[in-house]
């Protein structure tokens, strides 16, 4: 395997058993207590009625057929019928209840680690491949559903079925029962090889499966790139690698599989013939009849059969422990950026001011070498954005305009200094209260795969078809919405690929105008559409901007000309400050970009 997956240190697999997680996977039964009695008690009594069988040969070989007794022989062989049958029902309904507690199991635990995933801050997502993370909800889910529904109940069944026929074989002729069990020894020695060799190509198939993932995931979020660069063959033998990985474990593990259980067949056949061996020399001398020989013979064809399968659900439990260590993991992970025990609400008639106080900030846990302090991206921030102000904010490529958004969003935490909402530190606001607050138009646009009015108003259902109409028009969005073969009803595929760049980045236009937020806040939001576009888009937003607190992050100077205060920012510090005029009178930074630019696009 390649180094590069030494990142996933969270696949190893950790003991085979930890009590300390049973005892917890046993927490989401609670809800189902009731079902799950009633499953044991099916178990048990299947397993007492599949022992009955070989019992009632031992009355009709023994009893009725010396004594040509034909109506005990009709009755034994309606009893067997009957017995057969209630195996049959028990069974039948035993399944159908185990297989519903997996699958309400499952269904609790994805709906669990969903809401987690939501509230989980971005930094978690910055470190956390996605197709690591579907794993999780997936197959991870998907193999503590195998232990609940084939494993975790039904082990129950195994223990009674092996409780009652050793009883019965005792009870018969212990002598003969003891011969029966010297080759439980052998068995032992081969299901604990096979139980070490199955663990490590169980904890080989997770880790491959949860980096392959992670590669289908980015390459197919990436495929552009990918057809643009002409990497098809490339990543098509990097995928082969992962791919052959991934089957060799899987091979391996069929190998051990296929080894183990002819061992355990030949075993159960040295049994059968040290009891036909021994069971005939007593009865030859008298001492065992034909009867208990023929039900001895029945008995240890079935007990080999519950060791077969408490085998396999010991390795089921290898992978559920690994599963349940990897989902309680992210279960157990407390959000960076949560709401304060005591959280506050915005006042009555606020009006939208912003302000940050020597605000530093950096991300990761990356380190200066030079001087051991952080990489700082923010560094002592300060400025006010007054109520109903528009500011605009440029600087060179890294400046850090950004992270002033993701930093007024809470979407990371300032390390240093504060930000203040209407005169409140965001900290001390519900994060729902402050996001729903601020319309967020970010250059990166996602649309959901479903309709036009569903990513304008993301569901909401006080968002109505009037309004949603209004916030298209409003961005001249109109037109185009009003051509597509459905309307607005029109599904758009998976991040909106069914329409060009400038008709998505209008649609998360109409989006925040839906929401009607008090602070409107645009990142580089025009930069992908074209003149004509970004001409109706301005028009817009200028009416919408009124009365409200605007901060606009800008590459393009001509975007921010119309603001009424401009702030320059130079490796993550604030440089210069004023209008488009005053700033263009001095002969600072923003001059240079301003002129920069234009003469770019003079040439």
């Amino acid at each position: 395997m390649s180094q590069e997956h030494d990142g996933y240190e969270e696949e190893v697999l950790g003991k085979a058993y930890d009590s300390r997680l049973m005892a917890r996977l046993l927490r989401y039964l609670r809800p189902y207590a009731l079902q799950v009695a009633g499953a044991v008690v099916l178990l048990l009594l299947a397993s007492l009625a599949a022992v009955i069988g070989p019992y009632l040969t031992m009355i009709a070989l023994d009893e009725a057929i010396p004594s040509n007794d034909g109506r005990q022989l009709a009755l034994l062989a309606i009893v067997y019928l009957a017995v057969t049958v209630l195996v049959f029902v028990f069974q039948y309904v035993q399944a159908l209840v185990t297989t519903w507690l997996g699958q309400r199991v499952m269904y609790d635990l994805r709906t669990q680690i969903f809401r987690k995933l939501q509230e989980l801050d971005l930094r978690f997502y910055d470190r956390n491949p996605v197709g690591r993370l579907m794993t999780r909800i997936t197959s991870d889910v998907e193999t503590l559903n195998e232990l609940f529904s084939s494993g975790l109940v039904t082990v129950f069944g195994d223990l009674f079925m092996l409780f009652f026929i050793v009883a019965a074989m005792l009870q018969m002729d212990a002598d003969l029962a003891l011969v029966t069990f010297s080759v439980l020894p052998f068995v032992a020695w081969a299901a604990f090889v096979f139980r070490s060799r199955i663990r490590s190509a169980y904890r080989d198939i997770r880790y491959r499966l949860a980096w392959m993932n992670a590669f289908l995931q980015e390459r197919f979020t990436g495929i552009r790139v990918v057809q643009l660069f002409n990497r098809e063959d490339a990543d098509l033998g990097r995928f082969k690698e992962l791919n052959n990985d991934y089957l060799d474990a899987h091979l391996r593990s069929i190998t051990y599989y296929a080894l183990f259980f002819p061992i355990i067949q030949q075993l159960t056949s040295v049994a059968l013939a040290l009891i036909i061996w021994y069971g005939g020399s007593a009865m030859i001398q008298g001492a065992v009849t034909i009867g208990v020989l023929a039900a001895f013979l029945d008995y240890a064809r079935r007990f080999f059969r519950p060791i077969q399968d408490l085998s396999e659900k010991y390795n089921l439990l290898q992978g559920a422990m690994a599963s349940s260590e990897r989902i309680f993991r992210l279960l157990d992970r407390e959000p960076a950026i949560r709401d304060a025990a005591v959280t506050r609400s915005f006042p009555k008639g606020a009006t939208g001011e912003i302000r940050f106080e020597n605000v530093w900030f950096a991300y990761g846990d990356r380190e200066d070498e030079a001087e051991g302090q952080p990489d700082w991206v923010i560094r002592d921030l300060s400025f006010t954005v007054a109520p109903g102000e528009k500011l605009a904010i440029v600087g060179h490529t890294g400046a850090g305009k950004t992270t002033v958004i993701n930093l007024l969003m809470r979407f990371y935490e300032a390390q240093r200094g504060r930000i203040l909402v209407d005169g409140i530190p965001i900290e001390q606001l519900r994060l729902q209260d402050l996001r729903a607050r601020i319309g967020l138009v970010l250059q990166d646009i996602f649309l959901f795969s479903k309709s036009v009015d569903y990513n304008v108003r993301l569901g909401s259902g006080n968002i109505g078809a009037a309004r949603v109409a209004d916030a298209l028009e409003a961005v001249g969005a109109t037109p185009f919405v009003e051509r597509l073969p459905e309307g607005s009803a029109q599904e758009l595929g998976e991040r909106g690929a069914s329409l060009s760049v400038g008709e998505r980045q209008l649609l998360s236009f109409a989006r925040a105008l839906a929401f009607d937020p008090g602070i409107l806040v645009l990142d580089e939001a025009t930069s992908s559409v074209d003149s004509e576009i970004e001409a109706r888009i301005e028009e817009a937003t200028d009416r919408l901007m009124r009365g409200r607190t605007s901060l606009v992050i800008a590459h393009r100077l001509s975007t921010v000309q119309g603001a009424d205060r401009i702030l320059v920012m130079h490796h993550g510090r604030l440089v210069e400050e004023g209008s488009h005029e005053e700033l263009l009178a001095r002969d600072g930074l923003y001059r240079q970009l301003h002129e920069l630019q234009f003469a770019v696009a003079a040439a």
